[in-house]
This record gives C-alpha cells, sequence and structure tokens, in this order.
C-alpha cells in the first residue's frame, strides 16, 4: 500500500482488487475501503468471518453485527473511498477453497487406479450429476447436451432441483432492495424493537430456576427420571439466554453481554461461548453454503444437498469433508435418522468446545484474554457439579447414570430441531456475487409459525429469518418485527417464508429423503461403472 494513500484517497475498482488478489484483507463500508489486516486476529467474532467478505461490500452485515460505537472504531482502518457501486469479487478465502476441492479431486484420481470402486464412484457421480440431476430438474435435455453441461451448471441444477421455492422471487434491481431494507432496519430502531425487555428476562431467569429447583428435589427424592427429564429442560431454556448474550442482544454492551454469556454456558451448560460465536457467525454470514457455513456440515451422517457427494472443503474446518461409502449408506436413512441423530447433538458440542479451548481458539486481543481462562474455569466448575456431584455421587449404579446421562441430552433435542428447521429445506445453491444481505438471508432462512404462547418453548428464536436480518434484536421482539418484515417483503417483492411447525418439519424430512434417493442414485450409478469398468478390463485381457 502506498504509504501516501489517505482516508480521502480515490481508489479504483482494478487498484482494490489488485490489493486484494496480492492477499490485502480489504473490506468495502459504505463508500470507505477499510484495510483489516492488522485487526484479523483480534476480531472478536474471529478471522474467518472478515475473511468471508474480504473484497465485497459488507456495509449491511457490518451494521447487523456491530453497535454505533463499533461502527464509528472502523475508520481508524480506513485507506481510501471508492466512487459509484462497487462490484463484488470472491474472496480469495473462498476462491482458496475452490481450488483445494480441485486439488483433492485430482488427488483421489491418482490414487483411483488403485482403488477402481472410488474411481467408478468418481466418474458415476459426474455422470449422475449430469444426466440424472439434469433430466429430473428439466426433463428435457438430452443425454449428450446434459454431458457437455459445465460444473458450475450441475451444481446450480442439483441445488435448484430441491429447492424450486427460490424461483418464484420478483426480480427486482438490487440497489433498490438495499436502499428498501435500510430503511426497513430505521423502522425497526424507530419503534424501540432493540430496546430489551428486561422484565422479560426477569421471567426467564424466575422460569429457569424454578425448573433447576424441581431438579434437584426430584433427585433427592430418587424420582431419576423426571430428574433428568428437568435437567434438559432446564439447559433448553439456558440456552436462549446464552444466544443472546452471545449476539450482544442483551444490554449491547461487549464485556457485560459476553461474562453473562460466559458464566451461563460453561458453568452452567458446559459448553463454550467463544467456540459458539467463531461458528455462529459464519453461518449468518455464509448462511446454507455447502463449503463454508459449519451448521450444515454433517457428514457423514446427514447431507442437505447433493453437493455433498463431491467431498468438498470446509472453509470453516480447514479440511476435506470425506463422502465415503460409509456416508453414502447412511443417506439412505438420514430422513428416518434425523431426530435420533439430534438426541446426541449435545455430545458434539461438548467436543467442540473442548477443542476449541484446548487449542486457544478464541480471540486473541489482549483486552480480551480473561475470556478463556473464565470458560476453562467454567468448564471446571460444570463437571464438578454435573459429572461428580450429579452423576457420581447422586446416583446410585452405572446404569443410573448412563440413562440419566441419555434422556437428560436427548430432552435438548428440540433444540436442535428448531434451529435445522429455518435452514435445512431452503436454498443452499450460491447466490449471485452481488447479491443483497437481506435477499441472501430470506433465500435461505424460513421462519416457523406459531401461536405467541408457544414462545416459551421456541425461545422466540423460531424467527430464525428475522433473527438473521436482525442478529442483535433482543429475540423477545422478534414476533414484533416478523409483521413488520412480512409487510416489507410484500412490497417489495422478496420472498419470506412462514410455515406452520408441522409443514417445517415435513419440508425438512422431504429434503433429506430426496437427497437420500439421489445418493441411491448415485449408488447405482457408481456400481454399473464398476461392473462396466470389469467387463472392459475381461474383454481387453
Amino acid at each position: 500500500m502506498d504509504p501516501s494513500t489517505t482516508k480521502s484517497t480515490i481508489l479504483s475498482p482494478s487498484a482494490i482488487e489488485e490489493l486484494v488478489n496480492d492477499g490485502a484483507t480489504l473490506v468495502i463500508y459504505g463508500k470507505a475501503v477499510l484495510k483489516l489486516d492488522s485487526w484479523l486476529r483480534y476480531h472478536p467474532g474471529g478471522e474467518k468471518t472478515i475473511l468471508h467478505m474480504v473484497g465485497r461490500d459488507a456495509t449491511d452485515q457490518i451494521n447487523a453485527f456491530h453497535s454505533v460505537e463499533t461502527q464509528k472504531s472502523m475508520e481508524r482502518f480506513q485507506i481510501g473511498r471508492i466512487e459509484g457501486k462497487w462490484d463484488n469479487i470472491i474472496p480469495l478465502f473462498q476462491r482458496a477453497s475452490d481450488g483445494k476441492n480441485i486439488l483433492e479431486i485430482g488427488q483421489h484420481g491418482d490414487r483411483d487406479e488403485e482403488n477402481s470402486e472410488s474411481s467408478a464412484c468418481s466418474r458415476a457421480s459426474s455422470v449422475f450429476e449430469t444426466n440424472g440431476l439434469r433430466s429430473r430438474a428439466a426433463g428435457t435435455e438430452s443425454p449428450a447436451s446434459s454431458i457437455s453441461a459445465s460444473s458450475e451448471d450441475i451444481s446450480k441444477l442439483a441445488t435448484d432441483a430441491l429447492a424450486p421455492e427460490s424461483k418464484g422471487d420478483v426480480e427486482r434491481d438490487e440497489d433498490a432492495i438495499v436502499a428498501s431494507f435500510r430503511e426497513l432496519v430505521a423502522q425497526i430502531e424507530a419503534q424501540g424493537l432493540y430496546d430489551c425487555n428486561y422484565w422479560a428476562y426477569l421471567t426467564d431467569v424466575i422460569r429457569i430456576s424454578i425448573i433447576f429447583s424441581i431438579m434437584l428435589l426430584l433427585l433427592h427424592f430418587k424420582q431419576y427420571i423426571l430428574s433428568s427429564i428437568a435437567l434438559g429442560t432446564f439447559w433448553h431454556q439456558l440456552v436462549f439466554i446464552a444466544h443472546d448474550s452471545g449476539h450482544l442482544g442483551i444490554t449491547h454492551n461487549y464485556t457485560i453481554d459476553t461474562a453473562i454469556g460466559l458464566l451461563l454456558s460453561s458453568t452452567l451448560g458446559g459448553l463454550s461461548l467463544s467456540w459458539w460465536k467463531t461458528s455462529h457467525n459464519v453461518h449468518h454470514l455464509a448462511t446454507n453454503s455447502p463449503s463454508h457455513d459449519p451448521d450444515i456440515q454433517h457428514l457423514p451422517f446427514l447431507a442437505v444437498t447433493p453437493s455433498f457427494f463431491s467431498s468438498l472443503y470446509s472453509t470453516y474446518y480447514s479440511r476435506i469433508m470425506p463422502y465415503t461409502p460409509f456416508a453414502s449408506t447412511m443417506m439412505r436413512f438420514q430422513h428416518h435418522l434425523y431426530y435420533p441423530l439430534l438426541c446426541f447433538g449435545r455430545f458434539n458440542l461438548y467436543f467442540l468446545s473442548w477443542t476449541h479451548l484446548y487449542q486457544n481458539l478464541g480471540p486473541k486481543h489482549p483486552s480480551m484474554r480473561w475470556h478463556r481462562p473464565l470458560e476453562i474455569l467454567g468448564q471446571l466448575t460444570f463437571w464438578y457439579w454435573f459429572g461428580y456431584l450429579l452423576l457420581y455421587h447422586s446416583l446410585p449404579t452405572l446404569s443410573s447414570r448412563v440413562l440419566f446421562v441419555v434422556i437428560s441430552h436427548a430432552v435438548t433435542m428440540p433444540l436442535h430441531v428448531q434451529f435445522t428447521l429455518s435452514h435445512f429445506a431452503m436454498s443452499a445453491k450460491a447466490g449471485e456475487r452481488n447479491e443483497s444481505w437481506v435477499r441472501q438471508q430470506l433465500r435461505t432462512t424460513m421462519d416457523v409459525d406459531c401461536p405467541a404462547w408457544m414462545d416459551w418453548f421456541h425461545g422466540g428464536l423460531q424467527f430464525q429469518a428475522i433473527h438473521h436480518l436482525f442478529p442483535r434484536l433482543p429475540r423477545h421482539n422478534l414476533r414484533r418485527a416478523s409483521e413488520v418484515v412480512k409487510v416489507w417483503a410484500a412490497e417489495n417483492g422478496v420472498r419470506y417464508e412462514v410455515y406452520g411447525f408441522v409443514e417445517c418439519n415435513g419440508r425438512v424430512l422431504g429434503r433429506l429423503e430426496e437427497v437420500g434417493r439421489q445418493a441411491g442414485f448415485l449408488r447405482e450409478a457408481t456400481r454399473s461403472v464398476v461392473e462396466k469398468g470389469e467387463w472392459l478390463r475381461g474383454e481387453w485381457e
């Protein structure tokens, strides 16, 4: 970067793109060009959230996640300005993952000479995607024209075949959508929906305290099964407050909300808020992206799009997600295993939390170094009261302890179902480079409709689409915000999908069953290629 540049320097698009291609961490905010290289490793939300925004206009994303004070503090990173409309470029971080996917395919190809079945699976996958999916999606393509389709077309068709609802959006100029959405944000703020309802949080605290007391009382009277149910319900309700604190949605003060979340999540729930924030923030920015969103990366057990059949590279986990024969088998039953698997979801969260803390992947800024020790202390406290005092000291036999653990964790299953409902059946294709923030979120997220009296069960977070648009909005106000967004979406021709709880479950199960069916087609194609290859080798010999 030329040292003579100042905040008022006009930077051309070509100059910005050249800097990005050279590795500079540049983000567009309004008309300002921010260079975040020095802040990357200190970002409280994790460096990957920034890397996904490099070379893009992140104005709405930054405004959604940060307070006005934080937004103003970003001026110190400004190195210039742009004129006119910025045309987004694909971040190097995402381009690098695409390159690794291609490299991995090549590496598989080298090994496939020694493994005919793996090679056949790769070739069958290509035939399956070009012929099978295109014929199912369009129904009019000839085999020859299908086979000549590009990989980009194939990926698009593979997802569109499962997400026809994305076709229904009324096309409008994205600039008009963005301008209208920013007016909507101002309207939400003017209505006071960002103001926290502390009485509602007091009610939450009273409710979860009563549930915890009931759990202890039932334990005292040796009602172990009922006690385990009460503990699972306690964790279910506790997550809602921890979630709000992670989004700074309680006091909107970073230190206070973070302290609340760290204490609650680790000490009472055994989970790392620091891990959750780094994962969840990426989920918000790269929603339903197979390569980038950790919340839909569940191989080898679940796949919500045929894109996972290609052994994608996960930018979040920094590794290939292999589509193994075991994963292929699991696809056949995934719509039946959806609920049982989510009964054990909490165990995976323990593992991810411990890994995060052990590897010290939390915030690195000196002012935030207290996060990790506080969470480790919270983890030790959790496993003392839950692991020793409750399980070991209070339960008489090994079988009662195992049963208590299984039931208490399975009771939290509806919480995992709720979060996946809003995304698993929605579009998992890549949006256009200049797709607006609001259209991206409403394309990949749907809301669950239910009576107001059920908000205590869902925690208000059944309005996931609204939460994604306004992540710092207190969840007690999401229902009111939903009514405002419904009107806005209708006026602007943007699809906002809201379905009843039963229909949402049906849509998710239908998606999982359809992906499983397509995995079956791939298995049959693989078997056919193997048999044909063996026949050809016999002829040559």
